[in-house]
């Protein structure tokens, strides 16, 4: 009975390792799928193309680069923006209309969209589906 048990458990982890080895390297090739086709300067050019006043999620720019799944590796591009100022990268904001992230804070983000015309309810963009946009890569 005790041998039994013990093979049980042993089978059990045996295959909570054999599954996460498998997810790890899923994420780790989804990782590099991103990285080798999506381009900053093309994040930069569809950022360009978000109107003040509103606004785009990190999904919706890794959708109209080809890439729907590389949505986390839009946000380590905008975080690596060279010039926020020119390039609007604080107009992205999460599926969920959350406000995300910004290399200059949350606060400084949610002041600049609210200068924009955009407002919040409970931390999220007021008439999300009325001020989101879809831009397209050319």
């Amino acid at each position: 009975m005790i041998a039994e048990q013990h093979t049980f458990i042993y089978n059990a982890i045996m295959i909570s390792h054999s599954m996460r080895k498998i997810r790890e390297k899923s994420l780790d090739d989804n990782e590099n799928l991103t990285q080798n086709t999506i381009k900053d300067s093309d994040v930069y050019e569809l950022l360009l193309k978000i109107p003040a006043g509103k606004v785009s999620t990190y999904g919706d720019l890794a959708k109209a680069l080809g890439n729907p799944l590389a949505s986390r590796e839009i946000g380590r591009i905008l975080g690596r923006n060279p010039n926020p100022v020119k390039v609007p990268c604080h107009r992205v904001v999460m599926s969920d209309g959350k406000i995300g992230g910004y290399a200059y804070g949350d606060d400084r983000k949610r002041e600049l969209l609210e200068k924009e015309g955009i407002s919040f309810d409970n931390g999220i963009v007021s008439d999300f589906k009325k001020v989101r946009v879809y831009p397209q890569k050319q």
